[in-house]
């Protein structure tokens, strides 16, 4: 079983007076990257809602200083790429977003969205391409993983992994839309892999992680391996009337011999809610990654990270 020990939150954007309005607040979907004196964090923020009630997001980053990750030494001040021009699918949102170094390159992965008028969003996966980090590049305007015959509905969530020579893909996909008695549109998701076979990712075409709750939504997959097993930590929801109550976002864990066939034990997740707090109500979005001997995960909290991320350090 493993065993995390929280070290608090580490960035809020509510407490950066100054803060440009693209980034207005939340902190969603964090991804890490090691440096030679910080530790680079990634995620998604949005300026306030515009006057149909609509958010845009986008993605940037911040630097925490290597020998005490609780520490900020830089944030951006710009986001990695501006949102798609007039017609493409990053329109009106880069999120979620997870950055990896392959090679000598960062690649970006992120989901872009679209709206359409039956529902409040599509959306589909794109990349750009970096060499110091920061200056991204799209690969081109349009998305390398999108709906298919067998995948209808939204594609989203990338997280991707390198094993050695293996490249994959974690991701979401959509499995139907509702409309709610009050006219809402809800969606709801499953975790999914794609192999990368040299030119272009190779989806498996079905779920990986069993769902447990009614109508359950699964999101954030993030695969580490450690002790000879690979595990995931992930966030799953239930599906409708998970705003604001005890239905929201908790953090799963699921562990697999060979990178397909996993087995879901959240009681072994070793993190929950926080007693009180900005924590204390949704756990989401976890991301794992090692820096000098340790293993940290980096996390939302309430309102799907409205109020920043914080860290923890795995004890055990």
């Amino acid at each position: 079983m493993f065993k995390w020990k929280k070290l608090g939150r580490v960035y809020n954007p509510h407490d950066i007076k100054d803060r440009p309005e693209w980034m207005h607040e939340f902190a969603q979907c964090t991804s890490a990257i090691v440096f030679d004196d910080f530790v680079r964090v990634y995620f998604s923020c949005r300026p306030p809602r515009d006057e149909n009630g609509q958010f845009t997001s986008n993605t940037t980053f911040l630097d925490l200083d290597r020998k005490d990750l609780t520490k900020i030494v830089r944030i951006a001040d710009k986001p990695l790429l501006e949102l798609g021009e007039l017609g493409t699918f990053d329109e009106f949102g880069i999120y979620p977003t997870c950055v990896v170094k392959i090679g000598d390159s960062f690649y970006f992965y992120y989901a872009g969205w679209t709206r359409p008028t039956s529902v409040f969003a599509d959306l589909s996966i794109g990349v750009a391409v970096s060499q110091d980090g920061e200056n991204f590049q799209r690969l081109g305007k349009g998305p390398i993983l999108t709906k298919s015959l067998h995948e209808p509905f939204q594609i989203s969530g990338p997280k991707v992994r390198a094993f050695g020579y293996r490249i994959i893909m974690f991701y979401l996909a959509g499995e139907k839309w509702i409309l709610t008695e009050e006219g809402r549109s809800e969606t709801f998701y499953k975790i999914r892999m794609a192999w990368y076979d040299g030119s272009s990712y190779r989806k498996c075409g079905s779920n990986i992680i069993n769902g447990i709750l009614e109508n359950e939504c699964q999101a954030g997959p993030d695969v580490f391996e450690y002790g000879g097993k690979y595990h995931m930590y992930f966030s799953y929801r239930y599906g409708l009337d998970f705003r604001g109550n005890d239905r929201g976002y908790r953090i799963g864990y699921a562990h697999s011999d060979n990178l397909i066939d996993w087995t879901r034990d959240d009681d072994n997740a070793g993190i929950g809610l926080s007693d009180s707090g900005w924590d204390s109500q949704d756990m989401h979005y976890p991301h794992v990654f090692e820096c000098d001997g340790n293993n940290y995960m980096l996390y939302n909290g309430n309102e799907f990270g409205r109020y920043g991320f914080g860290l923890a350090v795995l004890e055990e």
